[in-house]
């Protein structure tokens, strides 16, 4: 029926046509290779004509953190980046931030300036280096009354400036961190330039002492993977849930989903392949360098993966990354969908963030050598990492928390929400070899006498991967899995950074102190190595980490297991555990103390918005569908018995539906009454539990009779879009 709003949104569906973009071609009409374009809406100072040699190398000094940069280059800078961005059709600039939105903000002004009466394009040093948003109407936490409402956003060298393009025109992207008056962070930027500083700071001196001593600069990378879902735009525009949450609150599974594994790694149809390829092409022009793109595991979802970059840009091109997926997407008539589980009965969608080390000599410090010196270098690192996410398990496990991470960790598609390590067989045996002063016998039978440090390659494809660790090692780098898909990845990086900091600077202290005792560096790192894998050897663990053995095993450990946002961010309370968020300098106390409140705000906002989308789609679609089908079962009940004629299945089926609708129906008012009271008479701490472990137990009772409703409604009279049509119809 053309007039039903479901059936319309099929015909939508139906007749679209896979669009075409634009490829980039020379002016003689040929395709050009993506290395031709690759970054061409990238600012790159070595090509600026109009800046000296001396100021390219001024620049990069202050880019190095050797200087700090003066007025004077600060403006030549200026004047290259507006040159260069109005010739490439750009009218507007704009500093481009991450508050604690989890997103991303920014405010665009004209290049436009007067000189009296005379109009002309200009940006000053002072506009490029720094703006000033109102703080106040941001994520503060409570740090912020309304009246103080100075922020400032501050240029960040460290992160390419680059062009957005819109239909109408093109804007110049300043990348900014953002702080409040007195210097506090009000994003996941700074925390995280913090870190990478003290990270540069302990990771140089450990080099130093195991003899690296050409190495002046150590830095994090990562490469974060991004899962998403795509459905037609029809289809989210008929779902009131998916507008307002970002997931389905209820939904029948359809019989065949992911349980024939065909999905994953299948055919790309030709409209998502389409998309796909626009993404990458304006991913490309601003150097963010897309390399695989795949189907995943539930139907209509999909994956894409970077190569690594520095843990920061990294961070600003995740960013961008979600962007130019959410607005591509449109485009294609599509609605690209990074909630953590968007359809429950399915998997759902993460982050991976793949995580390593490296130097400006290009040494990945998690990469094996091929001979012992670099081996008993690769251990100490591996170890000292071990034994920081084994010290700071709880912290970093809050650094992945969010109100839709909770519907996917533990979720048998995802790692649970007990930290633990993965490393292999091979690795977790030479391990503990090295513990036990015993002999490792290598695949190949080869002796290998630890105590001689006669140890043989350590090839980096020596493990299997394992899918339900949170934290696994896969070869030269370490897989951060427990990541939600909508995240900002800055937090949790930060973080981890902070907890490895903690770690290498008490390691540092036992080589150097190995070393005065006139041990070899080879000696001092053997002794790393026994030290931190005996003390943390219990959160490595290479089974299943979705078996409820598992679960059993690790409270045996005593590892923790947050299962909530609520119960992980109270770690944030503690001050044992954010100690070392203080100490290593990467968070302020007052900053701490604003995460937690704007992360339980957060929790109870979002869970807010979800309870009283359930309660009103129940009220204005699933009972009035259950109601209209009643009355028609109930007419054909009365018109059979008018005849004589047996009505045993409309009758039962008018009584199940009946019985569904009532409950229903008392449910729902329950839900939203419980809500409406706690939330005037409960503490904010205490409303986000009683949330977490009541009301959403309860909304997901709802859900199931909507399920349920749904599964007796004849298909053409239910009034939302099904699982069926937003998974399979494309």
């Amino acid at each position: 029926m053309a007039h039903d709003p479901r059936q319309q949104a099929k015909l939508s569906v139906y007749s679209r046509k896979t669009r075409k973009c634009s490829v980039p071609m020379n002016e003689q009409g040929k395709y050009l290779k993506v290395s031709q374009y690759y970054g061409e809406n990238v600012y790159n100072y070595h090509l600026s004509k109009s800046l000296s040699l001396e100021d390219k190398d001024s620049l990069k000094q202050v880019i190095d953190g050797k200087r700090t940069i003066t007025k004077d280059l600060a403006s030549k800078i200026a004047n290259s980046v507006m040159d260069w961005a109005i010739a490439k059709g750009a009218t507007h600039f704009c500093h481009w931030f991450q508050p604690l939105t989890g997103s991303t903000a920014e405010k665009h002004d004209a290049f436009l300036s007067f000189d009296g009466d005379r109009p002309l394009e200009a940006l000053s040093a002072s506009q490029l280096m720094q703006g000033e948003p109102d703080a106040s109407s941001f994520p503060n936490g409570g740090s912020r009354a309304t009246f103080e409402a100075r922020g400032y956003t501050t240029w960040d060298l460290t992160s390419p400036i680059f062009i957005k393009e819109a239909a109408n025109g093109k804007t110049l992207v300043i990348p900014t961190a953002f702080v409040s008056y007195h210097g506090d962070a009000l994003d996941t930027k700074t925390p995280l330039l913090r870190s990478d500083l003290r990270i540069n700071e302990v990771m140089n001196k450990f080099c130093h002492l195991i003899g690296m001593k050409d190495v002046q600069k150590v830095y994090t990378t990562c490469g974060a993977e991004q899962e998403y879902f795509l459905i037609d735009k029809a289809f989210y525009f008929g779902r009131q849930d998916l507008v307002m949450t970002g997931r389905a609150l209820f939904g029948s599974l359809t019989s065949r989903n992911q349980q024939l594994e065909d999905h994953y790694f299948g055919l790309i149809e030709d409209r998502v392949l389409a998309y796909m390829q626009e993404v990458e092409i304006e991913l490309y022009k601003m150097g963010i360098p897309a390399k695989t793109r795949h189907n995943e595991v539930a139907p209509g979802q999909f994956e894409m993966a970077p190569i690594f970059k520095d843990s920061n840009t990294a961070a600003d091109n995740n960013q961008i990354v979600m962007t130019v997926l959410r607005t591509v997407a449109l485009k294609h008539d599509f609605v690209c969908l990074l909630h953590e589980k968007p359809f429950a009965g399915v998997n759902g969608s993460g982050k991976h963030l793949n995580w390593s080390m490296s130097t400006d000599t290009d040494v990945n410090l998690l990469e094996p050598g091929h001979n012992p010196h670099e081996n008993f270098r690769f251990l100490a690192v591996v170890a000292s990492v071990v034994e920081a996410v084994y010290r700071h398990q709880d912290i970093i496990r809050m650094g992945i928390a969010s109100h839709g991470n909770d519907h996917r960790l533990g979720a048998n598609e995802a790692p649970p929400s007990i930290m633990s390590v993965f490393l292999g067989d091979t690795l977790t045996k030479i391990f503990e070899s090295m513990i036990s002063g015993g002999k490792y016998v290598h695949s190949a039978r080869q002796i290998l006498d630890l105590g001689a440090r006669q140890l043989a390659d350590l090839f980096k494809d020596n493990t299997d991967r394992n899918r339900t660790s949170p934290f696994a090692f896969t070869g030269n780098k370490f897989e951060f899995r427990a990541c939600g898909s909508s995240a900002s990845i800055g937090y949790p990086l930060s973080i981890l950074n902070a907890a490895i900091i903690d770690v290498f600077e008490e390691t540092n202290k036992i080589i150097e102190d190995e070393m005065k005792a006139g041990k070899s560096a080879d000696d001092a790192l053997m002794a790393v190595v026994i030290k931190w894998y005996a003390n943390a050897q219990a959160i490595v663990f290479n089974g299943d980490g979705y078996s409820q053995d598992w679960v059993k095993e690790a409270a045996k450990r005593g590892l923790g297991n947050l299962r909530t946002t609520p119960e992980a961010i109270a770690v944030l309370k503690d001050a044992k555990k954010t100690n070392v968020l203080l100490r290593t300098g990467v968070f302020r106390e007052s900053e701490i103390s604003t995460r937690y409140n704007v992360m339980l705000e957060r929790y109870i906002k979002c869970r807010e918005i979800e309870l009283k989308t359930l309660h009103q789609m129940v009220n204005k679609q699933i009972i009035p569908a259950a109601v209209e089908y009643k009355a028609i079962l109930a007419a054909s009940v009365k018109a059979h018995k008018d005849i004589g004629a047996d009505a045993a299945v409309e009758l039962e089926v008018l009584k199940s539906l009946a019985d569904l609708t009532r409950n229903i129906h008392a449910q729902s008012q329950s839900l939203i009454t419980q809500l409406e009271e706690s939330h005037h008479k409960l503490s904010e701490e205490d409303l986000s539990k009683k949330i977490g472990s009541d009301l959403m137990p309860a909304s997901f009772q709802i859900a199931d009779l909507c399920n349920q409703i749904e599964e007796l409604v004849p298909d053409e009279k239910w009034p939302v879009p099904k699982f069926y049509d937003m998974l399979f119809i494309r």
